[in-house]
């Protein structure tokens, strides 16, 4: 049986911002001669971690933030420091999201677990099916200038009478009540991320303390739980329990293809609706199954793609396609819950095997 399962997903994005850097991240395509939105892979994962989450009902493992005082120029300065992990599989967003913990001064191990999961940036489909245009916005609190304060500071950082302020105004056209914020960035059209799930380490977790993921008492705590003794191809490991598996397995076949971009970097909502989803064993096949072609006549034009031609990838094609793609006879309205339930087949089949 294959160790890995390989997913690519197709969305719509629909005049969104996936992160406030810069108005939003971009990147330039050197073939196509053009600048191309994209959330990366770290955003992306962190959306399917919080969907995840919210699935199962659980909360996230606490995280250690330390700050240190230094002396600078005869001042103390608060610096930032290590955010340390608590480095517990029992924990589901460790166990599938990995973690480093690496505290300062090296008194003790470095514990780290390299994720099960492979996600790549999410970006367009191609080139041509997706686009970033600016715009302007305002903050504007004009409806009720009553209401709000406002201070001006003169030249020596002094704050001015309203007098003052009115006799400065006098003939200029200004609004104080009114922000006006250039050059915000927005994006909208076809785009893909792919997904490797690596079956050998999803649910295992190594006992070896040459390089280790966890602590002995760790590893103490996690035999408690009824986590038992295996084995794989990376040595001695312990393997999560039957019942723990199951429960992750469906609520991480659900995050992979139900997630959006809701954190707070990103400024506006979008839908992100999934178009459709192919799943293989075979990473090579996934890039035909969803797919862009160029206009056979030269145009700076692109046409999404999907097949389902090709043998061992599964693909599964929302109603929501049909309003961007042409010659999909087999979309449907329950496409993502077969594509789950095909996730957690797979996923059951090489666990049930550890």
């Amino acid at each position: 049986m294959q160790p890995f399962i390989y997913l690519r997903g197709l969305k719509h994005a629909d005049a969104t911002v996936f992160a406030v850097q810069d108005g939003q991240k971009t990147y330039y395509d050197p073939q196509h001669g053009k600048s191309v939105a994209y959330s990366s892979g770290q955003q992306v994962k962190r959306s399917i971690m919080d969907t995840f989450l919210a699935t199962l009902d659980v909360q996230p493992a606490p995280i250690t933030f330390v700050s240190v005082l230094s002396v600078k120029s005869g001042k103390t300065e608060l610096g930032e420091g290590e955010p340390l992990s608590l480095c517990d599989p029992s924990y589901p967003d460790q166990l599938i999201g990995g973690y480093m913990r690496a505290e300062g001064g090296g008194a003790n191990r470095t514990l780290k677990r390299r994720s099960p999961l492979s996600v790549s940036a999410m970006r367009p489909l191609h080139p041509f099916l997706a686009g970033v245009y600016s715009e302007n916005i305002t903050y504007d609190r004009t409806d009720r200038p009553e209401l709000h304060n406002v201070i001006v500071r003169d030249t020596s950082g002094n704050k001015m009478s309203d007098d003052d302020i009115v006799a400065l105004l006098a003939g200029k056209d200004r609004s104080l009540l009114r922000k006006w914020i250039p050059g915000n960035k927005r994006t909208g059209g076809l785009f893909i991320y792919d997904i490797a799930i690596d079956l050998r380490r999803l649910f295992t977790v190594p006992t070896n303390q040459y390089e280790p993921e966890v602590s002995p008492d760790t590893i103490a705590k996690l035999r408690s739980q009824g986590w038992t003794d295996g084995k794989t191809v990376f040595g001695n490991c312990l393997v999560a329990p039957a019942d723990l598996r199951d429960s992750i397995t469906k609520a991480l076949a659900h995050a992979l293809l139900n997630w959006q971009i809701t954190s707070n970097q990103a400024r506006t909502f979008s839908l992100m609706e999934t178009l459709a989803i192919a799943v293989s064993d075979n990473a090579s096949k996934l890039a035909g199954a969803i797919r862009a072609q160029l206009d056979e006549e030269g145009k700076e034009q692109a046409e999404p793609i999907i097949d389902q031609s090709l043998s061992g990838v599964d693909t599964f094609i929302t109603l929501a396609a049909s309003g961007y793609i042409r010659n999909i006879p087999d979309k449907s309205g329950d496409a993502l819950d077969q594509a789950e339930a095909k996730l957690v087949a797979r996923i059951k089949a090489y666990s049930d095997t550890l």
